[in-house]
């Protein structure tokens, strides 16, 4: 008889969001007004909320979920953005407080949530293993049994005594699955972070998950590439807006989520407040059919665009903003750069707020549902911006000749040269 993992009961996470009333121009005049009256309004009510410039508000990143996993079990975790994915995940590791409810967790964890999670940068590579080995209570004979397989599997030897915060992204992503995954946690957890990699790496990835579900270690994995959840978990739990949605078999879940998609946005807003941090941010994105109307609906031998606003912070070169289109499957169809047709590569682009649209043709892409991955990085160096899956669009049948039986990820009608040849 299986034995229970992990046991979520009711579990709540609330948050305090405070919302700018107004961004009129302020006065010195009324600064000196709004503080007084702020200062009299805390001593009149004790401390207590005052009268402020900020409208208070409650969400609940999750909210009355429950659930169990046994050991032994590769549960896939999905949902839109926004849905408390990663929130539940990092209760679960310990690395927030629930608001309400309780969590039963029987075994080590290891956790993969985001590049770098449990690293110390100052550290090497090697140093890193240790301590990460250390954090779920190894011994050091106990991980240096382990040293090899690890460096092998994440293919880093080379910069095994450089610090890891020399490394790429990349590189951090092999290295950290690869001490998560052969550590011996009872409990090993991913999230979608695995999508940094290459299309080689992730497939060795499933595979190890695969194998340590196998030896009786339970797995818990979030991705939006539903190929991947359908080919590596037996269960699936689909979170919405917080809340458990459903959870039940791979197969019954996923072709519920998928035919759900087609209630994706066409368009997206971006209102976080741009920091000095960060040097760039996708701030809009939106799918417009041909005749600039707006819908998330195309049909297949119709023209459509992708437009997207951003903003730089800080002067960058060799940087491009890239799109990515996934099917319903998961499966990526086809990415394409800004820079792919303008031979800008190198330039240099300067703080400031940009608009692009990638125009793409009729008679391409097949009947379906396509969600749409938008980001800006620069290549073989480091993602500076990235937002999974944040609007879709449905390719319909309309003008799709299905008796011509076109097999293929894409449909394009290509140039064909027809002569008669003389013997």
């Amino acid at each position: 008889m299986s034995k229970t993992a992990i046991l979520v009961e009711s579990l709540g996470k609330r948050y305090i969001i405070g919302h700018k009333k107004q961004d009129r121009y302020i006065s010195l005049r009324d600064t000196i007004a709004d503080t007084a009256k702020s200062l009299s309004n805390r001593v009149l009510t004790g401390f207590r909320k005052s009268i402020s410039n900020e409208e208070i508000e409650e969400f609940w990143a999750l909210k009355d979920v429950s659930f169990e996993i046994n050991q032994g079990e590769r549960v896939g975790i999905i949902g839109r953005n926004g849905s408390g994915k990663s929130t539940l995940l990092k209760i679960l590791s310990r690395i927030t407080e629930p608001t309400k409810g309780r969590i039963s967790i029987k075994g080590r964890v290891a956790s993969l949530l985001e590049v770098g999670t449990g690293f110390h940068p100052e550290l090497t590579g090697r140093e890193n293993i240790y301590l990460n080995g250390a954090i779920l209570g190894m011994s050091k004979a106990e991980i240096k049994k382990k040293f090899d397989e690890i460096v092998a599997f994440s293919e880093v030897e080379k910069f095994l005594d450089t610090p890891v915060k020399r490394y790429s992204s990349g590189m951090y992503v092999r290295l950290a699955f690869a001490v998560a995954a052969h550590l011996e946690p009872e409990i090993l957890i991913v999230d979608e972070v695995l999508a940094v990699g290459d299309a080689q790496f992730q497939k060795k990835c499933l595979g190890k998950m695969e194998e340590v579900g196998k030896q009786g270690r339970t797995v818990l994995f979030v991705s939006h590439t539903m190929a991947a959840i359908s080919n590596l978990c037996q269960r699936v739990i689909w979170l919405n807006k917080g809340q458990l949605e459903m959870e039940g078999q791979t197969s019954d879940v996923v072709a519920k989520y998928l035919s759900n998609q087609s209630n994706v946005t066409y368009e997206w807003h971006n209102y976080e407040k741009l920091s000095l941090e960060n040097e760039a941010k996708i701030t809009y994105a939106k799918v417009v059919a041909s005749g600039n109307n707006l819908g998330g609906i195309v049909s297949f031998d119709e023209d459509f665009s992708i437009e997207i606003e951003y903003e730089i912070t800080t002067k960058l070169e060799d940087a491009v903003v890239f799109i990515r289109l996934t099917d319903a499957l998961g499966t990526v169809v086809l990415t394409t750069w800004d820079t792919d047709k303008t031979n800008s590569r190198g330039k240099v682009r300067h703080p400031g707020k940009y608009s692009c649209v990638c125009k793409i043709p009729g008679f391409l892409l097949k009947p379906g549902y396509y969600s749409v991955t938008i980001g800006v990085n620069i290549p073989n160096v480091r993602g500076l911006d990235r937002h999974d899956n944040i609007i879709g669009f449905e390719i319909s049948t309309l003008g799709f000749n299905l008796s011509q039986g076109r097999l293929g990820v894409i449909t394009p009608l290509l140039d064909w040269q027809v002569g008669l040849r003389n013997s």
